[in-house]
């Protein structure tokens, strides 16, 4: 009885392979789809994990995003996908109406001493956090009157402000975008410049303390997946309205200050 079953054991065996091989010499990309999916711990496997890899990473760090980065999908309990709706907030300037007067205690409380000017800033990187590169949003490459530093608290506000932002796309069906930081750390030397352009640039400006930066609402960033298809233009006019929800949210949550800036057409935000 047990010779009968090696026997058919061995028999399906060979059957099996078989089978594989003339399925293998009709369609010999069934072999390259079956070596994608090799362990990660073979070096067949990882060379082919990375040739498919690194051309759509290439691509997604062009569209402003390190690694591609899937759409979450929202379902209820039954499984039926969830979409919120887009609501705003009552009205700009009466939902964020925080003055210079709290910013500045704010920044005075959390931030580092003025820098003097672009040479100091290099020799003071152990106080302050690089926010000039990141998956989440986009640094205005127009930025001339500051430098991308933050202290670390502002650091971690502004990454999370950025990522509500993604999060609140998804949920309510929204084509992915990132948010444009139009303003950071200003040195007194940038101050001094910027007033001379702009007679209403403040000089005891909160950005000397890294604690403070400015979020566009006219400019966002259309990210595209890698593989497509393109994304589907979307109003700033939305977006905005989906910004200053997330905004709203951590304000209530006192994380923040928000000031609407008209004229700059910008969120003024300092962490709290």
């Amino acid at each position: 009885m047990r010779k009968l079953k090696r026997e058919l054991y061995w028999g399906l065996a060979a059957l099996a392979v078989g089978v594989l091989a003339v399925v293998r010499c009709a369609n010999p990309k069934v072999a390259e789809a079956g070596d994608a999916g090799l362990p990660a711990g073979s070096s067949a496997g990882r060379v082919a994990a990375l040739d498919s890899r690194q051309p759509q990473e290439r691509q997604a760090r062009k569209a402003g995003l390190h690694a591609p980065y899937a759409m979450p999908q929202f379902k209820d309990e039954n499984g039926k996908p969830l979409k919120h709706r887009v609501y705003s907030v009552p009205g700009f300037r009466r939902t964020f109406p925080d003055l210079q007067d709290v910013h500045i205690v704010s920044a005075r409380k959390w931030g580092v001493s003025p820098v003097a000017d672009r040479k100091e800033a290099e020799a003071r990187k152990d106080e302050l956090v690089y926010v000039g590169s990141n998956p989440y949003y986009t640094m205005d490459s127009r930025m001339t009157h500051s430098i991308p530093y933050l202290v670390p608290r502002a650091s971690d506000l502004l990454q999370k402000i950025s990522r509500n932002f993604l999060d609140s796309l998804a949920i309510k069906g929204i084509p992915l975008h990132t948010l444009v930081v139009t303003s950071v750390l200003r040195t007194e030397d940038d101050v001094r410049r910027l007033r001379r352009l702009n007679g209403n640039a403040s000089e005891a400006s909160c950005h000397r303390f890294g604690t403070t930066f400015d979020i566009s609402y006219h400019r966002y960033v259309t990210v595209q997946p890698p593989a497509g298809p393109v994304r589907r233009a979307v109003r700033n006019d939305t977006l905005k309205w989906v910004l200053s929800e997330v905004l709203r949210d951590l304000r209530e949550k006192e994380m923040c200050y928000v000031k609407y800036e008209v004229k700059q057409g910008c969120f003024h935000v300092t962490v709290r």
